[in-house]
């Protein structure tokens, strides 16, 4: 079955020359039929062009009145998908003209003078196949930016669905208690480097004297990282009685995950640091599985230091070993300390000279800023981080959590 003639338009203000190239097309091979129409002046073609579906036009630059170039910039003006491919034909000695055809668009260009069959099927093979390149990249492009556009749209649902996974109200000490006369206050900052990020804490109600905190950090950052949180948080709500020992509660969420995890091809691991706040007790319980242990700033002794693990070393991240112990440690708390825990995105940022900013002058910046309301020493911590980064700003997710003990005891 033969193709489907192609439809040309020949402008060409000479009988003459229109005749010669007419009766050149039918002789350029089986596999090139054309349907052509041959009109004389640059208006005529305007009109012929824009009523019409023209594939390819042979359009002679010196025209009556306007010239082909007012053509060709007629047909750039149209939708690519009704713009023809244009070969321009000029008189001998005219390369400044081509080149400016080309320049506008114009697919080839051949001079008239030394028209014959291998020029024309060279030319007409060359500009059909650019013509038929340049709709097949406009599509892809086309169904590039749709897939592009619903991803966007799928990453704003997820970026939303991870913002409401976030505590919005935090609980209060004892349940009954408005916000404002609460024993515990909580604060904190999330700042994702990409529309979903791979950070996460939750605020667990365990009793009216005891709050569980859990911080993690999910390899990497994304859709996947986000994934990996939703699952923590699943986690961490169904293990919700077993909240109250920190070195169980980590161990149930690291086999849990392990089993999930283990079933996929990339591997994915989280740190993650966990601890009770126990108000009656007037202690904190805690476990780490490979995060950054947090600061414990007593503000009436003027003392900040990260909370230690004296006879043990911290477990490993989860989802990577299935016997991974996470030994628990105790430390006091008395009223108005502050708990800081944060993701390692803090303070793995790198200033104009290469150094990182790191943990040590982390723990100078919450020193200096110790009696700060938390809110704005929590600000004031990202704007000091941000000038140290310069442009290059943060590069991982970046996760800050505060816990200020307003009592220890009912009493107090």
């Amino acid at each position: 079955m033969s193709a489907a003639p192609v439809p040309l338009l020949v402008v060409e203000d000479s009988p003459m020359y229109a005749e010669i190239l007419q009766r050149l097309l039918p002789t350029l091979g089986a596999d090139l039929q054309f349907a052509s129409k041959w009109v004389d002046t640059a208006e005529k073609a305007v009109v012929e062009i824009s009523q019409g579906n023209y594939t390819l036009v042979l359009l002679d630059y010196k025209l009556p009145g306007a010239d082909g170039l007012s053509v060709l910039a007629h047909i750039r003006s149209l939708p690519l998908a009704r713009q023809p491919a244009v070969i321009m034909l000029t008189g001998m000695g005219n390369e400044a003209v081509a080149v400016e055809a080309m320049k506008s668009g114009a697919k080839d260009y051949l001079p008239k003078d030394s028209l014959d069959v291998p020029s024309l099927l060279r030319a007409i093979t060359s500009a059909l196949e650019r013509k038929r390149l340049e709709e097949q990249v406009a599509r892809y492009t086309n169904e590039l930016r749709e897939k592009n556009a619903q991803m966007e749209t799928d990453l704003n649902m997820a970026r939303e669905i991870q913002q409401a996974f976030l505590p919005q109200h935090y609980p209060t000490f004892p349940h009954d208690a408005i916000a404002t006369e609460s024993a515990l206050q909580f604060h904190h900052r999330y700042h994702p480097t990409s529309a979903v990020g791979g950070d996460f804490f939750d605020v667990l109600p365990i009793s009216d004297t005891e709050a569980g905190v859990l911080i993690c950090d999910v390899m990497g950052h994304g859709v996947r990282a986000a994934l990996v949180t939703a699952m923590v948080r699943a986690l961490a709500e169904e293990l919700l009685p077993a909240a109250a020992e920190p070195d169980k509660f980590l161990t149930e969420i690291n086999l849990r995950l392990l089993a999930i995890l283990t079933q996929t091809r990339s591997p994915m691991f989280a740190s993650a640091f966990y601890l009770v706040i126990d108000l009656a007790r007037g202690e904190l319980r805690y476990s780490n599985a490979g995060h950054p242990s947090p600061f414990l700033v007593r503000r009436k002794a003027g003392m900040v230091e990260p909370l230690r693990f004296p006879k043990s070393r911290p477990g490993p991240a989860l989802g990577v070993f299935e016997e991974s112990e996470y030994p628990l440690c105790r430390s006091t708390i008395s009223r108005h300390d502050l708990i800081v825990l944060y993701t390692d995105g803090l303070y793995e940022v790198e200033g104009t000279s290469g150094e990182e900013y790191g943990p040590d002058r982390l723990l100078a910046a919450v020193r200096q800023r110790a009696n700060l309301p938390v809110g704005q020493l929590f600000d004031e911590l990202l704007a000091d981080i941000q000038q140290y980064a310069g442009k290059q700003g943060f590069v991982d997710d970046v996760c800050i959590v505060g816990a200020e003990v307003v009592r220890v005891r009912p009493t107090e």
